[in-house]
């Protein structure tokens, strides 16, 4: 059902394209016999929205990897240098819950460590929605932002660090073995004072896979039980994304983005003075909207990344057949 609810709403997208696209050309014709000069300025207005729409559906249309179209995991991790990386890392989780509102997608809040005076030092989210895995998966890296700190008395200009972790939710269709010898198994009561996201009770889990050293841990339930299979979930995902850029990797497709993930390869820069300015270091995608960005406005970047991905595996096409 939802793979034909898909196919529905993408065959829908066309047939309104197209007929927008027919509209938009009579009603220019006619004006046109009838030398009104507004209607066909109305009529170009339309065609242009047309083409704008129809530019983005290809885009979205090229997102088929084999778990694009699923549903993600979002972790952000705050880097070294207490309240400031902490009060970024929340800064950071509220843009993409915020894109994810605006993109009508559900955020499940499934862990959250808050910060020692602001802020978090880490939180997981599932992010719910067609495509959200395929949009989000180019985010995993470092992020940076610059600004005057408002935790500094002096008013000096500081650097943060948060790194960003994406990866797919899979159902239970999905084979992937993991042996109990291989894992270690943490409960504990949360800490911080509590909040609307997560239960803070002593349910928590963490689980530790030794040969990868992937650690998942889920507090938003009573439940211990229930905590354990969510982080067991987690772990199967994050396996079944290590599976999906080796193979991406072998195939020369995309480099893996986990392996970028470290404190000298940030992947965007955020700087809100003395200047406001969003650049993607990537594609070089760059907006002076600051505000706008970190309210969620992601769609530009998001689209730059996917399309040079298409880009390069273009040209790695050609120069194979070269």
């Amino acid at each position: 059902m939802r793979e034909r609810t898909r196919l529905e709403e993408g065959i829908g997208r066309y047939r309104a394209l197209e007929q927008g696209y027919h509209d938009a050309v009579g009603l220019i014709d006619m004006a046109e016999e009838e030398g009104d000069a507004e209607m066909v300025a109305e009529g170009g207005q339309v065609l242009a929205d047309i083409r704008d729409q129809a530019a983005k559906a290809q885009l979205e249309s090229l997102l088929s990897g084999e778990a694009d179209a699923n549903d993600c995991y979002l972790e952000v991790n705050a880097g070294a240098g207490g309240t400031e990386a902490q009060d970024w890392a929340e800064m950071l989780l509220r843009m993409y819950v915020r894109w994810a509102e605006r993109r009508g997608y559900k955020v499940d809040w499934l862990e959250e460590s808050p910060g020692e005076e602001a802020g978090i030092k880490s939180a997981t989210v599932t992010i719910k929605g067609h495509n959200a895995y395929g949009w989000l998966k180019a985010e995993s890296g470092v992020h940076r932002l610059v600004r005057i700190s408002p935790f500094d008395s002096q008013a000096r200009r500081h650097t943060s660090f948060a790194s960003v972790a994406v990866s797919p939710v899979v159902d239970e269709s999905f084979e992937i073995t993991i042996e109990d010898k291989d894992l270690k198994v943490d409960t504990y009561r949360a800490s911080g004072a509590g909040g609307q996201h997560v239960n803070r009770t002593d349910s928590a889990v963490r689980i530790t896979h030794m040969p990868s050293g992937i650690v998942t841990q889920c507090q938003n339930d009573r439940s211990q039980h229930r905590n354990r299979a969510n982080a067991m979930a987690m772990l199967k995902a994050r396996l079944y994304e290590m599976e999906l850029k080796k193979r991406e990797a072998e195939a020369q497709a995309m480099e893996d983005a986990k392996s970028d993930i470290g404190w000298g390869h940030q992947i965007r820069s955020y700087v809100l003075q003395p200047y406001q300015m969003v650049k993607d270091l990537r594609t070089g995608v760059e907006r002076g909207n600051a505000q706008g960005v970190l309210d969620g406005d992601l769609d530009p970047y998001l689209e730059a990344a996917l399309a040079a991905k298409v880009f390069a595996g273009t040209e790695d096409a050609d120069a194979t057949t070269a």
